[in-house]
């Protein structure tokens, strides 16, 4: 059974710096991972993923100011979020999925993945 578990979310600042865990059960090592999120009323959209090969993919809206990281050992991922912006203010979730035959953001949607945490709640304030 695959479990996920994230954590590290909370209120911040604009301009701060939160990172996010997601410890995970998993079997197998060949898996698509990442992290999602959504504010009310909006679909969940693609923040970061990183393949079983450990490419990383980022949308626009992160790119350059956050940072995607897995601990294989652990089974444990991170997202570093540097120079927070009030818009990134949202419910982040943590996400697997295996046997997929890309790991991209831009590629994927919520709807490929099937394992999900229950989501951590980010607020940035100005």
């Amino acid at each position: 059974q695959v479990q996920l578990m994230e954590s590290g979310g909370g209120p911040a600042q604009a301009g701060g710096h939160l990172k996010l865990s997601c410890v995970l059960s998993l079997s197998s090592r060949k898996w698509c991972m990442g992290w999602f999120r959504q504010v009310p009323g909006k679909a969940r959209e693609g923040v970061a993923l990183i393949g079983p090969d450990g490419w990383r993919s980022y949308a626009d809206s992160v790119k350059g100011r956050s940072a995607i990281s897995k601990d294989i050992d652990k089974i444990t991922l991170y997202l570093d979020m540097n120079s927070l912006k009030p818009e990134d203010s949202a419910l982040y979730y943590c996400a697997a999925q295996d046997a997929l035959p890309i790991c991209i953001v831009g590629g994927l949607t919520d709807a490929d993945f099937s394992y999900w945490g229950q989501g951590t709640l980010v607020t940035v304030s100005s």
